[in-house]
């Protein structure tokens, strides 16, 4: 409920928020799960475009390690092409056994246990900031290839503005974002389904000299340097361009916001993702060496590529731009993945403690507000730092991908072996995994001692300073938790009384309206404090509750309604124990994303019921008070309190100590 009056004009800024964001959504709209919700083709784009879109720099990060060795790119699309199917597979496995979202932090979480859940979680959150950063920087890369080399100074620019744009999309909703990027996905993949199906069919000439030169280099390379040699350069290549396969987890990741039945359509869209990426980067790998493609100054490979195969063409030209530029807008799209996965990580991480609970929290457009705008910060600070530098970006994003990966495949390896007398086909799935298991940890081992000095240390930096400040949180939240817990054991021992009343509420007679949060330490403490402070003052007794909407509840129906259950049946157990002692008592409730503004509501409401009422709340209070403490809390009470005073009525926070 909006506090402002209906006539009154909102604010400037309010305004202009209404004009970039949208208009409120209502989370009570019977179908609202339905609209907000995602089609298998539309979870392609929106989700599907990350693993994609990585064919713009993956593939190209593997050529060029190959050096003068580009006879085995060949074998390298072969060996891409595998990889990608059976990564592909064993997420597909994850996403029926965890159809509410697969991500590696839950898949971590619930099968090794919360430690490697919490390292998985903050890799995946530093691989999203590097999703949306690499995308973008790339994007920049490909649509600059076109213009003089004098307008390349303004790329990071370029990359920022874009970053700026996805914010905006993402607080407006996943949902319109993914409507408004489509076109360029389409266009995407008709162009390089015509890029590669040419080039090769064009080509097939080429294929008995390649196996000619494939041979002949291959024997001077066993003389010269060995077949151990050999094989290095090959896992050296195959390893750097595991960038193309850092988008396959966002499918499995993102299933809260596919439509019902959600594994059926997660499980679809894996195979378009695992289908279009195979063909697009194998295909690009075999093309780089039909054409003898060589890298040249301040153009992409595959700009280059686009421009001998569209050559003879009528038009060539423009098609060739056009297809980059379709490469360039679908690495934005691919951006996309980091603004709906990564808030969707922060917002489980806040539920089960590890990160701020305001992260889990939703806007009034139904979207993790607060999740988005942390994302968009990090990519703007990696981006600034790297300058934009694909090949540091890459190194820097590949390491945590794989290291999420590994822990996830050898999670599942672990389930299966655990449930073994209950999973049937437990050994072929223990076997598919522990394959997964080994390409991930090759790429990862590889990576790390290949870049670790040129990126890949800063990484780790980054991603251990994020798992410290995780278990600084759970630390904080737990001993809150213990506190409250204390003080709901030795409150909770309160006997019943003996006055039972049914008599009703009297509307003339002073009333105490509690705000309390569940049945715990904190609502006793207040209604045991009215006595002490206000004895014999207050006759009716009103118990107010807000069901907090957050991400962890805003899964479906079900979810709703359970929340809704257990909020009322912590309430009738206050007003089962107040009446227990001869007060008049009743409680009110509603559901609310703004736990503020519902309360208010709600207050206000019953103060023009019951005139000669006043409102009390409790808050946390610290031994030694900081700024750690401010950012972890939301102080409801006083923002609830402000608010009421305004409208003249009488709040009381009433304190809470907390031992810490």
């Amino acid at each position: 409920m909006n506090t402002d009056s209906s006539d009154e004009k909102p604010p400037l800024l309010k305004s202009v928020r209404r004009k970039l964001i949208g208009t409120p959504r209502d989370f009570r709209e019977p179908s609202v799960f339905h609209k907000l919700s995602l089609i298998p083709l539309l979870a392609w784009i929106g989700l599907g475009a990350d693993g994609l879109s990585s064919s713009s720099y993956g593939p190209e990060e593997a050529f060029k390690a190959l050096g003068n060795h580009t006879y085995l790119a060949a074998w390298l699309a072969v060996a891409t092409a595998l990889t990608i199917i059976v990564i592909s597979f064993c997420y597909s496995r994850i996403i029926e056994h965890f159809p509410h979202g697969g991500g590696g932090y839950i898949v971590a979480s619930r099968t090794i246990g919360p430690k490697a859940g919490v390292l998985s979680g903050s890799a995946l959150l530093v691989d999203y900031v590097m999703t949306i950063t690499v995308s973008l920087a790339s994007c920049s890369d490909a649509l600059f290839s076109f213009l003089p080399v004098s307008f390349h100074a303004y790329k990071v620019m370029f990359s920022a503005a874009l970053i700026v744009l996805l914010v905006v999309m993402n607080l407006r909703g996943v949902k319109e974002s993914v409507l408004a990027l489509a076109p360029i996905f389409v266009v995407f993949v008709l162009t390089h389904a015509v890029l590669i199906g040419y080039g090769v069919l064009t080509h097939t000439g080429r294929f008995g000299p390649l196996v000619r030169e494939f041979h002949g280099t291959y024997v001077n390379d066993l003389a010269t340097i060995g077949f151990v040699g050999v094989l290095a350069i090959f896992l050296r290549a195959f390893s750097l361009g595991g960038g193309t396969y850092t988008g396959l987890e966002a499918v499995s990741n993102g299933l809260p916001i596919m439509r019902e039945p959600r594994v059926k359509t997660g499980k679809q869209t894996m195979v378009y993702l695992a289908a279009s990426l195979a063909v697009t980067a194998g295909g690009l790998l075999l093309c780089y060496s039909l054409f003898s493609i060589s890298p040249v100054h301040g153009r992409t490979l595959n700009s280059i590529l686009a421009g001998a195969v569209f050559q003879h063409w009528p038009l060539g030209g423009v098609i060739a731009l056009i297809t980059i530029l379709s490469e360039g807008a679908l690495l934005v799209v691919g951006a996309q993945a980091g603004f709906v996965d990564g808030p969707r990580v922060m917002a489980t991480m806040a539920v089960d403690r590890w990160f701020p609970h305001r992260f889990s929290l939703l806007s009034e457009r139904l979207t993790m507000q607060n999740g988005v705008l942390l994302m968009g910060l990090g990519a703007m600070a990696i981006l600034l730092y790297t300058g934009g530098s694909i090949s540091a970006l890459v190194v820097m994003y590949s390491i945590n991908v794989f290291l999420t990966f590994s822990l996830s495949q050898f999670g599942m390896a672990r389930f299966y072996i655990v449930n073994r007398r209950v999973e049937r086909g437990w050994r072929h799935r223990v076997v598919v995994h522990g394959v997964g298991l080994f390409l991930c940890l090759t790429i990862l081992c590889i990576t790390v001692f290949e870049k670790f000095l040129e990126g890949g240390w800063l990484t780790l930096l980054i991603t251990s300073a994020l798992i410290l400040f995780c278990y600084l949180i759970k630390r904080h939240y737990t001993g809150v938790g213990r506190g409250v817990r204390k003080a709901s054991e030795i409150l909770g021992d309160i006997p019943r009384g003996e006055q039972d009343t049914s008599k009703p509420l009297d509307p003339k007679d002073p009333t105490a309206i509690l705000l309390v949060s569940g049945y715990n330490g904190f609502g006793l403490h207040i209604w045991l404090s009215l006595f002490r402070q206000f004895p014999g003052l207050y006759k009716n007794f009103i118990f107010v509750t807000v069901a907090e909407v957050d991400s962890g509840s805003f899964k479906g129906v079900g979810e709703m309604e359970a929340l809704k259950k257990s909020t009322h049946k912590a309430l009738e157990k206050y007003v089962s124990l107040c009446r227990s002692y001869g007060f008049p008592a009743d409680y009110r409730m509603d559901a609310g994303i703004d736990v503020v503004e519902t309360a208010t509501a709600l207050c206000k409401a019953l103060t023009k019921e019951y005139p000669n009422s006043a409102v009390f709340a409790a808050k946390a209070v610290f031994r030694h008070e900081s700024l750690f403490h401010a950012f972890l809390h939301n102080d409801t009470a006083f923002a609830v309190q402000r608010r009421l005073q305004l409208e003249g009525i009488t709040t009381v926070i009433l304190p809470v100590r907390i031992n810490l």
